[in-house]
């Protein structure tokens, strides 16, 4: 019988290998490992997974997130398991000897999801979107690497002192670099066009150098005809192609995972210590240039950032949405205009001080840093206290939501649902999808002030009654998208019930029409008339207890390098 294939690999070739084969051999475990779960995050995601000396780290990983890693696989490969896998989060910190390889990391990973979790998967074949990487119908537009050189593919910072305004292309230049690697590369890339996987069927063997540049997605309306898609992108610059197809993938079925890991064991605080606040070795701040851009880059153990304000440092720091105009008090108002550059590097035995080729730092170290030095520079004094800021209950109107399969995964991501109808094709400025299942109506409040932060800054609570889960799909226009709009229907005679919601989106979410009620000539659509026209509920503003950062003290000015 003939086995099926996709993108020219057999089935049966690709659940032989390494990835899905099981050793005889007793596999690799951390000496120790501290097992908990993650502290809350305004926007949380998985960040780790690198050896900085014998110390492993792995923050805010999802369930899925940590299979997905010590299998070696696309999320999107990890099918089944319970409705919690991609909402609970945790954090994993182990020991294991220094130079550990990231394949033996990742094999180490797997023990201790078997031991502390007793994860029990199997493997099988489902049908699956993909998107297939082919030569088009020239030939391809690649010239032949060096095989014997370092296979990389680096981004290109845009260039300096660009006028107000200007929509900067996304551009690598890559060395050496198989086409196995530029699809999955070209997935982590280009996310916003590809929210599935990109396979290698170009059948091109060896290493290949070349330059590709194309236009975000969520830049490319404001670009114009000066915007390439991706699509766009691979086809005339690479000679290649992408197309979406379906067909019979192998994939890792999980069977069954507790929720709760085992209890850590005792004595961890002596053999995995923990180590002194992270800090930067050495740190410059000094004024940006007149209208720099914001521009911030990891590297290793050093830091770059240039053109940002002292206010976006602090929301960063601090964990707070940088959009909310309530969430810091007392503060000047060149908080919100002077700009500062600060180039600063680790320690040489901090997370991330191994130096420009070693793991970078960790975001969540990077916090802790970052606040350090401007409590130190800035002469700063602080202290979180509640008081009543903007806030929104999700009431019920009409509701239009479908019945969840009460057995399906919680999650949300972006695109089209089931259904597989995208109305940003048609409509380019409503350039959000959001489609979710299975949830309750606090984690659609919840998903709501994540994925959308420039409407929602604090908690949504629940106000609709409506008990179960559901499945639903929500289109609306970004915050910047909606801003032109906000703008005129504010100064519109009569406009005042449309353009009120729209006003307050485009100022951060300081009110809404929320009743269906607003149209606008481009097809923009607020988040609030979103959630009113398509879901039938509505964000209802109200005033309520938050907790927010008050700037006892701060320097204009940073002290000496």
């Amino acid at each position: 019988m003939m086995m099926r294939t996709f993108a020219g690999v057999t089935l049966a070739a690709l659940l032989s290998s390494p990835v899905f084969a099981q050793s005889t051999d007793t596999p690799p475990a951390f000496e120790i490992a501290d097992v908990h779960t993650s502290p809350h995050r305004t926007f949380p995601f998985p960040d780790g997974g690198s050896l900085h000396g014998d110390r492993y780290a792995f923050h805010q990983a999802t369930m899925l997130d940590l299979i997905a890693y010590a299998y070696g696989l696309d999320p999107s490969l990890v099918q089944g398991g319970p409705i919690w896998l991609e909402t609970d989060r945790f954090d994993v910190i182990a020991k294991a000897p220094p130079k550990t390889s990231k394949e033996t990391l990742k094999l180490m990973m797997k023990s201790l999801l078997a031991e502390r979790f007793s994860l029990v998967t199997h493997t099988g074949s489902k049908p699956m979107p993909a998107w297939v990487l082919t030569v088009g119908k020239g030939k391809a537009k690649l010239k032949e690497g060096d095989e014997t050189g370092k296979a990389d593919c680096q981004y290109q910072e845009p260039p300096p002192n660009q006028p107000p305004g200007t929509v900067s292309n996304i551009v690598f230049v890559c060395h050496n670099t198989t086409m196995e690697a530029f699809a999955k590369d070209l997935h982590d890339w280009a996310g916003g066009y590809l929210t599935d996987p990109v396979v290698d069927s170009t059948g091109l063997k060896g290493a290949w150098d070349f330059d590709i540049k194309w236009t975000g997605k969520g830049q490319l309306q404001r670009a114009g005809t000066d915007g390439i898609s991706i699509f766009d992108a691979v086809d005339k610059q690479l000679g290649l192609k992408l197309d979406l197809e379906t067909a019979p993938r192998p994939v890792l079925l999980v069977n069954s995972v507790n929720q709760k890991p085992t209890p850590n064991a005792p004595g961890l605080e002596k053999i995995l210590p923990t180590p002194p606040p992270a800090q930067f070795d050495v740190a410059t701040i000094k004024p940006s240039k007149p209208d720099a851009d914001f521009r911030g880059r990891i590297n290793g153990d050093q830091v770059n950032v240039q053109g940002s304000t002292l206010k976006f440092l602090i929301t960063f720091a601090w964990d707070l949405n940088p959009n909310d105009p309530e969430v810091l008090v007392g503060t000047p108002k060149w908080l919100d205009s002077d700009r500062f550059d600060i180039l600063a590097k680790a320690v040489s035995d901090a997370p991330g001080g191994d130096g420009a080729e070693g793991p970078r730092i960790e975001i969540e170290d990077l916090r802790q840093m970052l606040k350090a030095l401007l409590i130190e520079r800035f002469k700063m004094q602080t202290h979180m206290e509640d008081r009543p800021v903007s806030a929104y209950t999700l009431i019920a109107v009409n509701p239009k939501l479908r019945k969840a399969d009460p057995l399906s995964r919680t999650r949300c991501k972006e695109g089209p649902g089931p259904d597989g109808k995208d109305p940003r094709i048609a409509t380019p400025i409503l350039n959000r999808l959001l489609s979710c299942q299975n949830m309750t109506m606090a984690q659609i409040g919840d998903e709501l002030q994540r994925v959308a932060a420039g409407y929602i800054y604090s908690p949504v609570l629940d106000g609709t009654g409506i008990k179960g889960s559901w499945d639903f799909t929500l289109s609306f226009s970004s915050i910047d998208q909606t801003r032109a709009r906000a703008a005129g229907a504010g100064s519109a005679a009569g406009a005042s019930a449309a353009g009120g919601g729209a006003a307050g989106g485009g100022a951060g979410g300081g009110g809404s029409s929320s009743d269906g009620s607003a149209s606008d000539p481009s097809g923009a659509l607020t988040l609030f008339d979103a959630v009113n026209r398509q879901l039938g509920l509505k964000l209802e503003k109200q005033r309520r207890p938050a907790p927010v950062l008050v700037i006892d003290h701060i320097e204009e000015k940073p002290t000496e390098n």
